[in-house]
């Protein structure tokens, strides 16, 4: 088979058809990959009914947020092995194994049958291949951004690299417009019974399409030329973290992609949570409103990726961090606004108060998954939670089980350790029609009334969030790249990126789920991301250098 052969970038700074083809086929098969992770994201709802409907429906969605949040746990692990692959063997290769990893594990999911089919073995085997998802991703996103980087001529490094950045964007986007193609031709109660799982089996059709394309393409030139030298790493992930490269890694995470990571994640999936679960927007309204948010905003990484050749990456990732960091609460609160104000007036004329002894009142976040919250204030303050309903805390006396009081109407909890399964899915659906019941009587409405939405307010709130999403995220790749040196540079820009990506950036919703079910306030979940983008602005102004006159053939 033929392959594109690109030597290193002109002088010049112009590149040729065949380093415009390596770009191409790099940014192309990331997409799918990247596609083939968040259809789950995505789908969360959906498969928490599929797959965890072993337990209550609130317990069912913290599962399945923590199974989506299990793939991001992997990531840097994936990127460990995958990066000392690349640097000993190469980035071509590299990258064309972590995408079949995916692809597989994807279309897999698509047909693994239901907890109503098989029981137990369903989320097991789901959150085993969400692990395997992981871990190919993790080594997917260095190599394509190395490879790329190493490519592109001296002073356009961040806007080649731009292209790569706006991978997971367009992915995202496609798995998006793909969810509700098949949600508006299949109708919503099809789609949610079966037709969920045609996203998840295309994805076979992408692999091939992603596969072929990168068989396409040769070895990096840099690389190739390291290799000859015989300068290649033999122990890459040992030379990366034991040594003064170490420390820079470490700065890397907390000095930039940490901050990137949950700016990422907040602008982009946090906001479709928010939206759908506290907000009770309708999927298709929400879905659509966040495409049409990521269609206006893409361009710009390509944007910021340019001017970061121009003014450096450093005051650009850094500014986009300080600036979501300030805003985040205005503008999560003007979605409310615009996108259901039901809640805001039903607030503000019948609070909701959870009545209860606070020392029983947890934290309701478990990354492993192993701890239940049985307590009745826990389930109380989780189903409203879930709910979308703003609540605040009203202390009683020890040993009193919790309740609910709204608009005048009072609705005990129960506690549920020690429950059989039948009895505890008895007593959940008893309290969640009482509890119903006394919100609706309240005026709180169980979903946004479509004729309510400020849909263009809407939308441009969603574009500012990931607007802030292209600042960090442009010209991330070109920095990352930029601060390691090319024998251990898989490695080294992985690590530090899937770290702050995958657990800083991945535990976002779950995180903020459980800091708004701990203290009813719907907008707490956003101290998370806020606290950090602010830790990421001051450790990188302070000890992180500007890299975009770096020189990396040296």
């Amino acid at each position: 088979m033929s392959s594109t052969t690109a030597s290193a970038a002109p002088p010049s700074g112009t590149l040729t058809q065949g380093h415009k083809k390596v770009i191409f086929a790099s940014s192309l098969g990331t997409v799918f990959e990247w596609y083939d992770f968040y259809l789950y994201g995505s789908l969360a709802a959906i498969i928490a009914k599929q797959f965890f409907s072993g337990v209550n429906e609130t317990t069912g969605f913290i599962f399945a947020l923590l199974a989506f949040a299990a793939g991001f746990f992997v990531r840097p692990f994936g990127a460990a092995f995958f990066g000392s692959i690349g640097d000993r063997i190469g980035r071509k290769y590299t990258f064309l194994v972590t995408i079949v990893i995916m692809g597989f594990s994807t279309f897999l999911v698509g047909v693994l049958p239901s907890y109503a089919s098989i029981g137990v073995a369903a989320p097991v085997i789901l959150i085993g291949l969400r692990l395997m998802q992981g871990l190919a991703l993790g080594g997917e996103y260095g190599g394509a951004a190395t490879y790329v980087a190493e490519h592109a001529p001296h002073g356009k490094r961040g806007l080649y690299t731009s292209f790569i950045q706006t991978t997971a964007t367009l992915g995202l986007f496609l798995s998006l417009l793909v969810i509700l193609g098949c949600r508006l031709y299949l109708g919503t109660e099809a789609f949610e019974a079966w037709g969920w799982r045609i996203p998840f089996l295309v994805s076979i059709v992408l692999l091939g399409v992603s596969v072929w394309i990168r068989l396409q393409l040769s070895e990096s030139p840099l690389f190739q030329q390291m290799k000859a030298e015989g300068k290649t790493a033999k122990t890459p992930f040992r030379d990366s973290l034991f040594s003064s490269n170490g420390k820079l890694m470490l700065l890397a995470l907390l000095g930039a992609t940490a901050g990137q990571a949950v700016v990422w994640y907040g602008g982009q999936f946090y906001s479709l949570f928010f939206m759908t679960q506290t907000l009770k927007v309708d999927g298709t309204t929400a879905n659509l409103l966040v495409a049409g948010a990521l269609a206006l905003a893409t361009p710009f990484f390509i944007f910021f990726g340019w001017l970061s050749d121009r003014i450096g990456r450093k005051k650009i990732v850094l500014g986009g961090c300080l600036i979501a960091a300030l805003t985040y609460f205005p503008i999560f609160k003007a979605l409310t606004h615009y996108a259901n104000p039901g809640v805001e007036e039903a607030r503000a004329n019948a609070p909701a108060l959870v009545i209860a002894d606070p020392s029983t009142c947890s934290f309701q976040f478990d990354p492993i998954g192993k701890k239940v919250f049985t307590n009745s204030c826990d389930i109380a303050a989780a189903a409203l939670a879930k709910a979308g309903i703003p609540y605040e805390i009203q202390a009683a006396p020890a040993g009193t089980t919790a309740k609910v009081s709204v608009g005048g109407t009072e609705v005990p909890a129960y506690e549920g350790a020690g429950l059989s399964k039948d009895d505890a899915k008895a007593q959940a659906d008893g309290f969640g029609k009482s509890l119903k019941a006394g919100l609706t009587a309240a005026g709180y409405p169980e979903k946004a009334d479509p004729a309510r939405i400020n849909k263009p307010m809407v939308l441009l709130l969603l574009w500012l969030l990931v607007l802030y999403v292209t600042m960090v995220y442009g010209p991330i790749a070109a920095w990352l790249v930029e601060l390691f040196p090319t024998r251990i540079r898989y490695t080294s820009m992985s690590l530090p990126y899937h770290i702050g990506n995958g657990w800083f950036g991945g535990f976002l919703p779950t995180i903020s789920f459980g800091l708004v079910a701990a203290t009813g306030n719907m907008y707490y979940g956003l101290w998370y991301p806020v606290v950090i983008a602010l830790m990421t602005f001051v450790i990188g102004l302070l000890f992180l250098r500007e890299t975009k006159d770096v020189d990396i053939t040296q």
